[in-house]
């Protein structure tokens, strides 16, 4: 997933981990006792979200004190560099790469040459194409169909004789977009007419295009009754536009942010429809796939799941399984569903 709330540089780093970083009786089963270098690669590294997700996914590595060499490099949203990076991590003798294919079969070939030269390659969250076995180790993807059928499923509860969605994601064609949907119009029949252009309204999940796109909609649009997203941070700085119309912001179907949930806190008020229903971001979908990484590079215990299941996290009309969770005191830039403490992400995005 890519996103652009926050756009921070981040240069490539590298971190030693010794063997005092975890005591033996704290190594988890898939940390196996040969010892081994790994490397984590992004596509695009400069929003919060990334920033997040690599400090996670540096937080599991710390876990197995097998791994002595522990690697990062930011492709900058370049597919060349990112290509490059792949390269030069299997150049340097790196034994496992855990990507983020950004740029999704564009880096396939990249990929097939690091697993034949003998790395362990664990793509995961975007679709590269080829398969395991052949083209990398192992693929570990999300689960955004159920993301959409629980989005759908909730729709259904607070429309139940249909209504008028409008769903937003991300670049133009993205399969997670499309998976959602999938998701959604599983559950969902013809009474709940999608009103954005198909598959879905293409907002890059960069905010001021969001905006952008949000307000076209409005404009087009007099009755909105759910908006779906996929990135519900990049919404905080479109939805005041509904007050520019005289409307109430609808019913929100999306995925969890600090930023987001302060932003329900302070206008639900004046905002009869506004609900409010989250699944997790998805931040800890690379602690699977370092653990699938180490564990095929140290010889620990193979993990059992090889899908990372986002839960539902808020439901602001049933508070089930949680309410809406703000927390003022920490920066909006973090997501309170990832299993990283709050304090640990605030450092993790420099606030």
């Amino acid at each position: 997933m890519l996103h652009n709330k926050m756009k921070i540089a981040v240069s490539a780093l590298a971190l030693t981990l010794g063997a005092t970083g975890a005591m033996a009786q704290d190594t988890p089963s898939w940390c196996g006792p040969n010892e081994a270098s790994l490397a984590l690669l992004d596509g695009f590294g400069g929003n919060s979200w990334r920033l997040v997700t690599t400090a996670s996914g540096k937080e599991e590595v710390a876990k197995c004190p097998s791994i002595t060499q522990f690697e990062y490099s930011d492709g900058q949203g370049n597919t060349q560099k990112a290509i490059s990076d792949i390269n030069s991590m299997v150049a340097r003798g790196i034994d496992a790469l855990v990507v983020f294919g950004d740029a999704g079969p564009a880096v396939l070939p990249a990929l097939t040459n690091a697993y034949r030269a003998g790395a362990i390659v664990v793509p995961y969250r975007v679709n590269v194409g080829g398969e395991a076995g052949k083209n990398y180790t192992k693929f570990i993807g999300s689960s955004f169909k159920e993301d959409g059928v629980n989005w759908g499923n909730w729709i259904k509860e607070q429309l139940p004789d249909g209504g008028n969605l409008l769903f937003i994601s991300g670049p133009a064609g993205n399969s997670q977009g499309v998976d959602e949907l999938e998701g959604m119009k599983s559950v969902l029949d013809d009474s709940y007419v999608f009103i954005n252009p198909a598959p879905f309204a293409v907002t890059n999940w960069d905010p001021s295009l969001t905006q952008q796109v949000l307000s076209a909609e409005i404009a087009k649009n007099d009755k909105i009754d759910v908006i779906v997203s996929d990135f519900g941070p990049s919404l905080v700085g479109a939805l005041p536009v509904f007050k520019e119309f005289d409307r109430s912001i609808p019913a929100i179907a999306t995925s969890d942010g600090n930023s987001l949930s302060c932003f329900w806190a302070d206008n639900t008020a004046d905002n009869p429809d506004f609900k409010l229903f989250t699944v997790a971001t998805g931040n800890d979908n690379v602690r699977l796939a370092v653990q699938w990484a180490v564990a095929e590079a140290t010889g620990g215990t193979l993990p059992t799941d090889e899908t990372f299941k986002a839960p539902v996290f808020e439901n602001s009309v049933t508070s089930e399984p949680n309410a809406v969770d703000c927390r003022p005191d920490l920066p909006g830039s973090i997501y309170l569903s990832a299993e990283m403490a709050g304090k640990d992400q605030a450092a993790a995005v420099g606030q």
